[in-house]
């Protein structure tokens, strides 16, 4: 049993390496540069114990990774609200910042979740790290939590985290790829709470 439980534990700390080389990988020079081959070299074990871990090759890889980034927003932006005072509109004024400064911060990262790996979102089969980031949202911008049901045409909590992540997402996409201009972020910010958390 010992024994067992140690190989267990090895297995996984080889996955957890894989992932974090792969993702440094990706944000030091981009998702083309991760290659298996590469990776294998990097950490040091054959290519055939990589696919062991990940049958599905690099896009497998990058599926681990868009989960593990998908944990970690969660957990940003759970720290985000929690560190807010009392009031809708802080709660949305840090959830928005915390989102968008995630985007910046791991770009590559945020790359895997939205665009490279192929997880299903809104379904039954949706993985657990995409419900609980889209739940964060939905518990900070929903209706109910300004207890104002008539914040917008729709009373449904689902509706308007939609919305929210649809905005975020637009913003955060939109500022990678250069297209919004670096001296109006302040102001996005603050319409974008204006149009999440209506005074």
């Amino acid at each position: 049993m010992a024994v067992q439980n140690r190989k267990e534990r090895e297995r996984a700390d080889r996955h957890r390496r894989i992932v974090a080389v792969a993702r440094e990988l990706a944000e030091d020079q981009g998702w083309d540069a991760v290659t298996t081959r590469r990776l294998a070299d990097r950490i040091e074990y054959s290519q055939p114990v990589l696919y062991g871990h990940f049958p599905g090759g690099k896009d497998a890889i990058v599926a681990a990774v868009a989960l593990e980034g998908f944990a970690e927003l969660t957990t940003t932006l759970r720290a985000a609200v929690a560190d807010t005072g009392p009031g809708h509109r802080a709660a949305v004024a840090a959830l928005t910042s915390a989102y968008l400064a995630f985007a910046a911060l791991h770009p590559a990262t945020y790359t895997a979740m939205f665009d490279l790996a192929a997880l299903p979102f809104a379904r039954h089969d949706t993985p657990a790290p995409l419900h609980d980031a889209f739940a964060v949202l939905r518990d900070a911008v929903g209706p109910g939590a300004s207890g104002d049901v008539a914040a917008g045409p729709s009373g449904d909590p689902d509706r308007h985290a939609e919305l929210a992540w649809a905005t975020l997402h637009g913003l955060a996409t939109l500022t990678r790829a250069g297209r919004l201009p670096p001296d109006g972020a302040e102001d996005r910010i603050a319409l974008t709470v204006d149009l999440l958390a209506p005074a």
